[in-house]
């Protein structure tokens, strides 16, 4: 049972670090361009310097969501981190890990929520760049999408022996 709940701990922080690196790095899209390789993310436009990402009007709404949302699941990642160490301590033997699940499921719905819009509103569509790709930080994000969900249903079903 130890090797169990040492393992979730691992990929639990394993998520919330690669969360906050794809939430930070500028790699979603990457093109390239007369100049070299250009690369953008939720914050930044990044060539051989990083300007403010250049938004449309009718995108700046879908942007902002997809930042708000990444940073939610940062916040959800963490304090289910933070409760499932609390109760590790606390909880009485056999009892189940339904708060830091519970959590860590919202979490991952805020994963899903907010790369979804950006699959949808900003995949190929990107300025001065020819053949656009997924950057790294946009892979990581679908990775810790399926290890929230992974996490969050094992706390559900776990007793603490």
């Amino acid at each position: 049972m130890l090797v169990l709940l040492a393992g979730i701990f691992v990929v639990h922080i394993a998520t919330v670090i690669m969360l906050f690196v794809s939430t930070i790095a500028n790699v979603w899209m990457v093109g390239s361009s007369n100049t070299g390789t250009i690369s953008t993310g939720l914050w930044l436009l990044c060539n051989k310097t990083c300007t403010q990402l250049p938004v449309s009007s009718q995108d700046e709404a879908s942007l902002k969501a997809v930042q708000a949302f990444m940073i939610l699941s940062i916040i959800f990642s963490i304090v289910a981190l933070v409760l499932f160490i609390i109760q590790l301590f606390t909880l009485e033997k056999g009892k189940r890990f339904y708060m830091t699940g519970a959590i860590m499921l919202v979490c991952w719905m805020c994963i899903l929520i907010g790369v979804s819009i950006y699959t949808a509103r900003f995949t190929g569509t990107m300025v001065y760049s020819t053949n656009p790709h997924h950057g790294y930080c946009f892979i990581l994000a679908w990775i810790c999408f399926c290890f929230s969900f992974i996490t969050g249903i094992l706390y559900l079903v776990l007793r603490k022996k």
